[in-house]
């Protein structure tokens, strides 16, 4: 059964893991040492990602390395798209209050 990427995503020790590889590939302790949590729990969030396929690790010598896999944040993007809509006519709407506002204002 695939892991449900919702589910992963949804825990925000992970988003933050992946909003850090983002800027290229860190190792395990790298990435402990952005929380106040222990290697090990950090290590069980990598082992979820990596599970969910938003990751990848590299061993180098004694280090794992997490490489971003992009490919099933894709995927998340491609299912939320339809949706888009929806929020783009709801930002329109409410620049176009602020912009009355700002009028009135003058």
């Amino acid at each position: 059964m695939p892991t449900d990427v919702f589910s992963v995503l949804a825990n925000p020790v992970r988003r933050k893991l992946l909003e850090t590889l983002r800027d290229g590939p860190r190792s395990t302790g790298e990435l402990a040492g952005l929380f106040e949590l222990g290697r090990p729990a950090v290590s069980e969030h990598l082992a979820v990602l990596r599970n969910a396929g938003l990751v990848r690790e590299e061993p180098r010598g004694r280090n794992r390395f997490y490489h971003l896999q992009a490919a099933r944040l894709a995927e998340v993007g491609e299912w939320l798209h339809p949706f888009e809509h929806y929020w783009n006519q709801r930002l329109d709407a409410l620049a176009d209050l602020l912009d009355e506002e700002e009028e009135d204002k003058s």
